[in-house]
């Protein structure tokens, strides 16, 4: 970890009260999203909170932003070596000093003035886990929702790694967690990061509490990581396959999880054993995604695009590896 300095720009204020959120922004660059981010904390009813930034820019691009929020408790330090994500993540986290984390990543930002009121109302619930609906937010300005099938909490409950087929949680921004929970997100990964995070927090806590209203905007752009790392082997592959090492083959007893393996080879197109193992060299594959690999590469990949064929492969795969479970 680099050694931090203080912007000698920035007031620092620390609230007479005992602290509730540290909202934690671990930035890089992009002045005009920490602006947009830190005007929507300005309007925010709910009061009791902390701003702490640790910044990876290696330069001044945010100082002149940060000059116009110095009425705001804000604590600014500039990391003399950029950490990188998520190990800034972590670094801002380990400086909060109130009783709960909100991370805000610096191309989120608040969706209304109440946002933070909501969040503290939910504290009260005694759950350490809390996290929010939120809206996708085009460059375009178009809004969307992703859904939360209200039958998605008891199934990620029972089995957290379903998140791996689909994150109905989100991005770490939408969430809130309480400062007893010490686990951090795993810096050998840049993709799934979230999700190996939120498996250990729900097996930790088996409980959350959803937020059934939208409470932050989660700004989409062509720079997000998303564009970078889905469906390319070099970051899907290593990845998934610490998250074998981290869990084990038991979670894809679960169809759902199995299917989210199945999606994942198909998608990065490996067709051979080989093929795989290049991508991991020195680590060992287990023989249940040895033998999905296997029975993909029997299958014509124009056809393994069509939804119902690669469903009804998936099912048979899955019911011919129940083997492997046993062992």
């Amino acid at each position: 970890m680099g050694k931090t300095k203080v912007s000698p720009i920035v007031l620092f204020l620390t609230p007479n009260m005992p602290v509730l959120f540290s909202i934690c922004i671990p930035a890089y660059k992009r002045p005009e999203n920490i602006d947009r981010l830190l005007s929507s904390i300005r309007i925010q009813t709910f009061k009791n909170y902390e701003i702490i930034i640790t910044d990876d820019s290696g330069d001044d691009s945010l100082t002149e932003v940060l000059e116009k929020y110095n009425h705001l408790p804000i604590t600014y330090f500039r990391n003399e070596k950029p950490l990188g994500t998520p190990a800034n993540w972590n670094y801002n986290i380990s400086l909060a000093k109130g009783d709960w984390i909100k991370i805000m990543h610096d191309d989120d930002w608040f969706a209304d003035a109440n946002s933070l009121a909501i969040f503290a109302e939910a504290t009260s619930k005694n759950k350490k886990f809390i996290c929010c609906r939120y809206f996708n937010v085009r460059p375009t300005g178009k809004k969307e929702m992703p859904d939360f099938p209200e039958s998605s909490k008891a199934s990620i409950l029972q089995q957290p790694m379903l998140l791996l087929a689909r994150n109905v949680i989100g991005p770490p921004s939408v969430t809130l967690i309480h400062n007893s929970i010490k686990e951090q997100y795993d810096t050998f990964m840049k993709w799934r990061v979230d999700i190996d995070y939120y498996i250990r927090v729900l097996s930790i806590e088996k409980e959350f509490e959803l937020i059934d209203k939208p409470l932050v905007n989660v700004g989409i752009s062509e720079n997000q990581v998303t564009n970078f790392c889905k469906d390319e082997p070099e970051v899907e592959l290593p990845e998934g396959l610490l998250l074998l090492h981290k869990y084990g083959i038991s979670p894809l007893k679960n169809i759902w999880v199995y299917d989210a393996w199945w999606r994942i080879l198909r998608n990065v197109n490996i067709r051979s054993t080989d093929q795989l193992k290049a991508y991991t060299p020195y680590k060992e594959w287990p023989e249940i995604i040895l033998k999905m690999v296997e029975q993909q590469s029997k299958l014509p990949v124009s056809l393994l695009r069509v939804g119902p064929f690669s469903k009804t492969m998936m099912t048979l795969s899955y019911l011919s590896n129940n083997k492997y479970f046993k062992r």
